[in-house]
């Protein structure tokens, strides 16, 4: 088990993952560098709802792993990838607490790194 602290901690914190129902884009440099209809919508907080993308729907060769590593109390251990001028721009939760197994090894893109984040119906 590997159960969260933020969880133990505060019981009532907000964060919910859920299929989004839409489809999602990221471009960057001018290419789709993702596009699924598998993304989970999740929302934490305040703070506004990230789209978290399978790697099948990635184009994983655009994407270099990083050194970087944060920890989310809630979430868990993220690790980060580079985009060819945007150093880590996005993030995975390959070891996520048990409370938030829904996004293991998903990725996340940092809006303020790409040239955009789309969703649209199906």
């Amino acid at each position: 088990m590997n159960p969260s602290p933020g969880f133990t901690k505060r019981p009532d914190y907000r964060l919910a993952a859920q299929p989004a129902g839409l489809r999602v884009q990221i471009s960057f440099k001018g290419e789709v560098i993702a596009d699924t209809k598998d993304a989970l919508r999740l929302e934490e907080g305040s703070y506004p709802a990230v789209y978290y993308i399978p790697r099948k729907d990635v184009k994983m060769e655009r994407l270099e792993r990083s050194t970087h590593q944060t920890t989310c109390p809630y979430k868990g251990r993220a690790s980060y990838y580079s985009l060819a001028g945007a150093p880590n721009a996005v993030w995975s939760y390959e070891r996520p607490y048990d409370e938030m197994l829904a996004i293991k090894g998903l990725l996340a893109f940092y809006p303020d790194k790409v040239d955009a984040i789309t969703a649209a119906g199906g």
